[in-house]
């Protein structure tokens, strides 16, 4: 089966949402290619660090709502 990273990405930035806290920090508790793409797509900072939690960048923070909200909210 040929996996779509992009798709898979989308799903780790969504999931980010869930652990965002209001520094802009989540924990980055992910597969470590998805996180390094993220990061070269330019929604998180360097995940390569001994901090246990990344920092996710405007663009990013925006993104991960939006994808979180379609992918995991309920619908009237």
């Amino acid at each position: 089966m040929e996996i779509d990273r992009d798709r898979i990405d989308d799903a780790v930035l969504a999931l980010l949402f869930l652990s965002l806290g209001r520094d802009g920090r989540a924990w980055k508790s992910f597969d470590w290619d998805a996180m390094n793409r993220l990061h070269e797509k330019g929604y998180i900072s360097n995940p390569v660090s001994k901090a246990k939690s990344v920092v996710l960048i405007d663009e990013g923070i925006a993104r991960s709502e939006k994808l979180f909200r379609e992918m995991f909210g309920k619908h009237r």
